[in-house]
């Protein structure tokens, strides 16, 4: 029975790509660790794509095509590239969205593997499920912190004046959208930017997709720290009437693949109106944050009164929360939301307002800061007997 930071240290160690053979392995070991801690727990083996490059990458480089060709070409060759455009371009914005991820259908298949544990009170009218993933996210040029740090060293505090970062998605959805207006109004210069936006975006992911597996301690293991946390607290106090369901997806880094086939197989036993989902994400840093929104392509708000809860109840437990913040990322809680669950997402940020050592080697648990993820453990257990109450 490990503790979180023990937890952390030990599942940074096995390398945790997405629907890899390290992701079930930690799969098992954390089911493990919350069976020891009086939890019923098992794992859901489920078939993901286990990547976002193809999906996103192979739409951009075909709009790119396109857009060489519509320049060379002519008119035969410019309603191709309208109508192959504006395809990838419905593509690329359904994977990044929250949206049904219609593609991937035809893409090859792995097995990930989900992990679900009950605790509370397993015959309590209420539910309130804890997310968090174990999967570990890719590296790559994109998640490079040179710049961030380069911006807080010369001017410090600039960034942190800042509510929410640039969407960093939206290049990807560009070169599709500029191939199909520079198509259909004959404008070279939109069918040039189309192939740049498009070349570059392909680029951008195959350099993701060869790019080492990140250690992920922060991101998401401190989650996962907080789960067996919470096991373990309602082990020796329980609570009565509402049923905790503490849950670890695989394939969160692929697009939230793992939190989509949770909800699938579980829906039908969480109803919307006595269900309540928390997402745990990337809790290692120094600041608790309750995140207002997050969308990759478009900002959607968590519902007022499920983050007034959480900020009520964390203010009675004495648990500061940094508020007013939005992510331009997209976490497992994002699934739940466009699903109507009342629902909220817990994570953490520096000084910057931003999440230290995102994607990359150094997010190890040499790093991470555990007084936060005890925080974050004390108002998941505060919120579980707010809901029980």
């Amino acid at each position: 029975m490990a503790t979180a930071e023990a937890a952390v240290r030990h599942l940074e160690t096995i390398e945790r790509g997405t629907a890899s053979p390290g992701e079930r392995e930690a799969a098992e070991w954390i089911a493990e660790q919350l069976r020891a801690l009086g939890c019923e727990a098992h794992t859901e083996p489920e078939q993901v794509h286990g990547g976002y490059w193809v999906p996103v990458g192979a739409p951009a480089a075909a709009a790119a095509g396109l857009a060489l060709l519509a320049l060379r070409g002519g008119r035969t060759a410019r309603i191709a590239a309208l109508v192959g455009a504006a395809a990838a371009t419905a593509s690329v914005l359904d994977d990044i969205s929250g949206g049904r991820q219609a593609a991937r259908r035809w893409l090859p298949k792995r097995e990930s593997r989900n992990v679900v544990a009950v605790g509370g009170d397993p015959g309590g009218e209420r539910t309130l499920v804890f997310v968090a993933h174990h999967d570990a996210g890719h590296g790559g040029a994109v998640f490079d912190h040179t710049l961030a740090d380069t911006i807080e060293e010369r001017w410090p505090g600039f960034i942190g004046r800042f509510k929410t970062y640039p969407p960093i998605m939206w290049p990807t959805i560009a070169g599709p959208l500029f191939t199909a207006l520079g198509a259909l109004t004959g404008s070279r210069r939109l069918l040039g930017a189309g192939a740049l936006f498009g070349a570059g975006t392909a680029a951008a992911m195959a350099d993701i997709a060869r790019a080492p597996v990140s250690p992920g301690a922060s991101d998401n293991l401190s989650a996962v720290g907080v789960l067996l946390g919470v096991a373990e607290v309602l082990q020796a106090q329980p609570v009565r009437g509402v049923r905790v369901l503490l849950v670890s997806t695989g394939s969160e880094e692929s697009f939230m693949e793992g939190m989509r086939r949770f909800m699938d197989r579980w829906s039908a036993d969480l109803p919307k109106d006595r269900t309540t989902v928390v997402c745990l994400e990337t809790l290692g840093c120094p600041r608790l944050a309750l995140i207002e929104g997050e969308g990759m392509a478009w900002m959607t708000d968590y519902p007022q009164a499920t983050r007034d809860l959480v900020a009520d109840v964390a203010g009675e437990a004495g648990v500061e929360l940094v508020r007013g913040l939005r992510t331009r990322a997209a976490t497992d809680g994002l699934i739940a939301l466009r699903a109507g669950y009342p629902s909220a997402l817990l994570a953490s940020v520096d000084q910057r307002n931003i999440p230290s050592h995102w994607h990359c080697a150094c997010d190890v648990a040499d790093n991470v800061s555990f007084d936060t993820v005890d925080q974050a453990t004390a108002l998941c257990v505060a919120l579980a007997r707010r809901l029980a109450n």
